[in-house]
């Protein structure tokens, strides 16, 4: 049986923000197509919409545009049909329902089935909430719609979506990149990686930390990644005079993160709901760092408590509470053997059940099943 021929549209190809969609494109089977950069795409496969097919196609559609009247978006709309029939598609990948909902039309002009999946902010900002009457369309045009966390699940089943059509599918590791390390050697550091964002909450997690600091002067904070939040918590750090233990590095590419993770003591996150609803879907951060035996401290947040269980892979504490996820990082450096029991526990539960692999293979599974 020949594979699926599959299209995945993505806002941003970026290998940094978005490892997730970077694996999909590399792994799943046969994607003839890639439709990026907007919502609607304004690229195909790297190149311009306009300038993809042949030049007979790209001069009807002038002359029809001329003819008929038409504007940008329905050119653009036209395009895109052309090119999912062009390209035989028989299943179209939307990362994120924003995505989703720009293509519901083309899907259905194109005959071409639907699956949208969901990554975090996009089932819960309050802005997508307000818009909801949009998403019910998508969702009831979607032949199968992804979460990576329960709470996601719940959420899309109260904006509309069909039960039997909803499926989780959790993000998956690369094994051999994110190896096995010993946290009970690592010296008394503290790992971050993610944007900067409101959701992420750093400012609270340096907050945290400076409360470890005061009491163990020898403890350091790393935090990888960039954001809108990227100034305000530098200037924080320095205000605090924590400039030599915390160290903010910028993105880094991830044989540098996994790198990082193998020398430090715990992983930290303290994520929260934002002011504007957006939530975490399931951090692949937290995941890689399971993969590398490495204790997760983090709060219960979202995904976040379906795949870390207190006490036994990491510690948890609730959102904003400053002070406990203080303790829990002390305990770290404390308790002897403790980030090594955890962390084991944490790498089994990766190889049981968050192996990129068997990840790619669900969605694959999923896509196969609903392509025409």
């Amino acid at each position: 049986m020949s594979a699926t021929r599959l299209a995945i549209a993505t806002p941003s190809t970026s290998v940094y923000s978005e490892t997730f969609i970077a694996a999909h494109l590399k792994e799943l089977k046969e994607v003839v197509l890639v439709l990026s950069d907007g919502m609607p795409p304004r690229l195909a496969n790297g190149r311009p919409l306009y300038e993809s097919g042949d030049a007979r196609t790209r001069l009807r559609l002038k002359l029809e545009q001329r003819l008929r009247g038409w504007d940008t978006r329905t050119v653009q709309h036209q395009r895109l049909v052309e090119l999912l029939k062009a390209e035989r598609v028989q299943v179209l990948l939307a990362e994120y329902g924003p995505m989703g909902h720009a293509l519901v039309d083309a899907c259905r002009d194109a005959a071409v089935p639907l699956v949208v999946h969901f990554h975090g902010y996009d089932a819960h900002m309050h802005s997508i909430a307000e818009a909801a009457g949009g998403y019910r369309r998508m969702l009831d045009a979607a032949v199968a719609v992804v979460v990576v966390s329960r709470g996601m699940e719940t959420r899309l089943l109260q904006l509309g979506a069909a039960k039997e059509r909803l499926h989780y599918n959790c993000y998956g590791i690369d094994l051999q990149r994110f190896t096995a390390a010993d946290p009970d050697k690592a010296p008394p550091h503290f790992l971050a990686v993610g944007r900067f964002v409101e959701k992420k909450a750093p400012h609270l997690l340096i907050l945290a930390f400076a409360q470890v600091a005061a009491r163990h002067p020898e403890a350091r904070l790393t935090i990888v990644g960039d954001g809108a939040l990227f100034g305000a918590c530098q200037q924080l750090v320095n205000a605090l005079g924590l400039g030599a233990q915390v160290d903010l590095t910028g993105p880094l590419d991830p044989d540098e993160v996994a790198a990082l993770f193998r020398r430090s003591r715990a992983f930290v996150q303290h994520s929260v709901e934002a002011p504007s609803g957006d939530r975490e879907g399931t951090p692949l951060a937290v995941l890689e760092s399971m993969a590398c035996g490495v204790p997760v401290v983090a709060t219960r947040h979202a995904g976040i408590g379906d795949v870390v269980e207190h006490e036994v892979s990491g510690l948890l504490s609730a959102e904003h509470d400053i002070e406990g996820m203080a303790r829990n990082m002390e305990r770290m450096l404390a308790e002897q053997g403790l980030a090594g029991r955890l962390g084991a526990a944490g790498r089994a539960c990766a190889e049981r059940d968050h192996v990129l692999d068997g990840s790619i293979a669900g969605l694959q599974r999923i896509l196969d099943r609903v392509s025409k």
